[in-house]
């Protein structure tokens, strides 16, 4: 019989619906329970594309015995993490505080009062590799509880005071400065692995915000070892398996230091903010590799991950259907190849061709003598046109093969980064087909996702907005990708649209020291309200908040945005030095920040002008750290940076300005890619 999360929008809950578990969603009223029964609360909590969220499901809150006892004497809390990070950030900090560590699915048990006094990620359903089953920890948490209750308390007080007196080392209002960024640089190259790309060991997850700043530091600085590092390390993964060689995309992370095996999932967060990479690798170097992985990546979002409403879903499982027919689910099915699968698509000539240019061995390089495809480095030539035909006949294969699942659930953050993304590619590689997705994506979030106080919600799905309230970095996100918008469609609306929005964040995150929540004031109370600076898997709300604030700034000139950009980045000034691989985004806003940034007005006599729409895509690929773009018509007032510029003697020109000082506004396109590289 289904059990309450029946209702529910999120995919992951949806998952767990038909659980013997009488579930509960994130509520009061489960509490409410809680403290009407006397039993404590188990907190359980993962996401849809989570491989050991899926064994834990299977194994624990399928089985009808441990369903029996987690009823009996539980109240059980199902929350999926990309719908509630606050409630994830929260618990996930007592989690390490506790452990050590982290991860999913999160286990955690609280008193009726959401203090937490119990903590672990996965428990397996028997005893093994010295972890207890998943049943003595629940024997174990159930006699404490009846036996001990006062200790009980006792610890979930400690543990909650703990969290809440833990302080955040702000380290100021004043922004970083070159020595502080000089710092930085230098601690990332002492934990860059030259043989690999990428820093520190397995697993190795893509450094995307890092290299934006590597990126943003060399075009300001010249440092060759930070282009190095950057360009290194994007081929090194585009090579390796953790970027899909047939279809396009990135899987989440490599198990492995040498980007070989991956964790299979696909995040539209790591495909958003890589797409953008690589076209700003492109940007600075015109490197091909470059150039086909974001035009790839933005192709595979656009294929696989677009919904029928415009938006973006979140993901695509990491497991599948292993073709058997058994039914049984296998991390990688999809991806993975054998020699004689290949001979099946391809007979044994271009079989022979294939296992020599992707990688594929006898032995294998994943599980059971399967390989991940990779482009192994290698001084042999290769005929390209049979190459393509390869890579055609084997993705027509593998689209025969039982697909693994999508999360069809839109979270506006990562729509965000996805609309800046496809914007800025579709705009540097002439493919309007991308900007036109952006342009959708962003119509759903302004639709589906913006009340009529502009402020948003956390996620949509078929067309049906969430309960959540969108947090900091989605206001900030979201912020991000219309401001794209705004530079590469010259429309106003979409910078109108991010000004709402960073007007909640200057009201309802930012407290008066200039520091940022990752919850508005008016959010629902919990048991601390998380606040982290440091980039995760996406750049955090602060940082991310900080950067859209002085782009929004630099377009129109709103004195108090840059302001509260400025006091924002005064934490990168304390960490950026010291953990430098943990707030790259924030370096990369520091960058700009410290570049001015630039403002580039393209004024012309119609929208159709071809000289006007060259100056316009000039502008764009100039690589001035977060130069913003403004292009119209002249005169129009379309976007405040076009005020006041006339055309030359009639023709289209550009305005470069920084730091309150504008150059002679130029018609020559030499003239304006050197003022935006030096």
């Amino acid at each position: 019989m289904p059990n309450r999360l029946t209702h529910e929008t999120s995919p992951y809950l949806l998952q767990h619906a038909d659980n013997p578990v009488d579930w509960w969603p994130w509520s009061e009223a489960a509490f409410d329970e809680a403290r009407r029964t006397n039993r404590p609360v188990l907190l359980s909590v993962g996401y849809s594309s989570c491989h050991w969220c899926h064994v834990m499901a299977h194994e624990s809150f399928e089985d009808r015995a441990t369903a029996d006892y987690l009823n009996e004497h539980f109240v059980s809390v199902k929350v999926d993490r990309e719908e509630r990070p606050d409630v994830d950030a929260v618990y996930m900090e007592a989690v390490q505080a506790a452990t050590g560590q982290g991860g999913w699915p999160m286990t955690v048990f609280l008193t009726p009062d959401a203090e937490p006094f119990y903590f672990g990620t996965y428990f397996p359903p028997t005893p093994r590799h010295g972890m207890p089953s998943f049943r003595q920890v629940l024997e174990g948490v159930r006699a404490a509880w009846t036996d001990r209750r006062d200790e009980v308390a006792e610890v979930a007080g400690k543990i909650t005071r703990d969290l809440a007196g833990r302080e955040i080392d702000y380290g100021g209002t004043e922004a970083p400065g070159k020595e502080e960024l000089a710092q930085a640089l230098l601690g990332l190259t002492r934990e860059y692995d030259p043989q690999r790309g990428g820093f520190g060991g397995a697993p190795k997850f893509p450094p995307s915000m890092v290299i934006e700043f590597l990126l943003r530091h060399h075009a300001r600085t010249g440092s060759e070892g930070a282009l190095e590092m950057a360009r290194d390390t994007c081929e090194r993964m585009a090579r390796g398996g953790i970027y899909d060689q047939l279809g396009g995309g990135f899987a989440r992370y490599s198990v492995d230091r040498d980007w070989v095996v991956p964790h299979f999932e696909k995040m539209l967060y790591d495909n958003a903010l890589l797409c953008r990479v690589y076209a700003h690798l492109w940007r600075s170097t015109g490197s091909e590799l470059a150039r086909r992985v974001a035009l790839e990546t933005a192709d595979f979002m656009v294929r696989e991950l677009r919904t029928a409403e415009g938006g973006f879903s979140s993901a695509l499982d990491a497991d599948s259907e292993d073709g058997t027919g058994s039914g049984r689910h296998v991390e990688g099915a999809y991806y993975v190849w054998t020699p004689g699968q290949l001979a099946e698509v391809l007979g044994e000539a271009d079989a022979e061709l294939a296992a020599q240019y992707f990688g594929v061995t006898d032995d294998g390089t994943f599980e059971e003598g399967q390989s991940v495809l990779q482009l192994p480095q290698s001084e042999g030539v290769f005929d390209a046109q049979r190459i393509e035909s390869v890579r055609s006949r084997l993705l027509a294969a593998r689209s025969r093969r039982p697909a693994p699942g999508r999360d069809d659930k839109v979270v506006a953050a990562w729509n965000g980064l996805a609309v800046a993304a496809l914007a800025e590619t579709g705009a540097y590689f002439d493919r309007p087909d991308l900007v036109e997705a952006a342009v959708s994506a962003a119509d759903l979030l302004v639709r589906l996702h913006l009340d009529e106080h502009a402020r948003l919600a956390r996620t949509s799905k078929d067309g049906q907005v969430g309960a959540n309230a969108g947090v900091l970095e989605d206001y900030a996100d979201v912020a991000e990708g219309f401001l794209a918008l705004a530079s590469v469609t010259g429309e106003g609306v979409w910078l109108e649209f991010a000004g709402f929005l960073l007007d909640h964040v200057l009201a309802g995150f930012v407290d008066e020291s200039g520091a940022l929540y990752d919850t508005a004031a008016d959010a629902e109370r919990l048991i601390r309200r998380p606040q982290d600076p440091t980039d995760n898997a996406t750049p955090s709300g602060w940082t991310a908040a900080a950067g859209a604030l002085l782009g929004y700034a630099a377009q129109t000139g709103a004195e108090p945005h840059r302001r509260a950009a400025e006091r924002a980045l005064g934490v990168v000034k304390a960490l950026g030095p010291r953990v430098p691989r943990f707030i790259g985004w924030g370096l990369a806003v520091a960058e700009a920040q410290l570049d001015g940034p630039r403002e580039v007005a393209v004024v012309a006599p119609s929208f159709d002008d071809e000289a006007a729409k060259a100056l316009h895509r000039t502008a764009l690929l100039g690589t001035a750290p977060g130069a913003v773009v403004a292009f119209g018509v002249a005169e129009s007032d379309e976007l405040p940076l076009l005020a006041n510029r006339p055309l030359v003697a009639g023709r289209p020109a550009a305005y470069v300005c920084r730091h309150f000082t504008c150059d002679a506004p130029t018609t020559d396109l030499e003239q304006l890619r050197t003022a935006l590289s030096t």
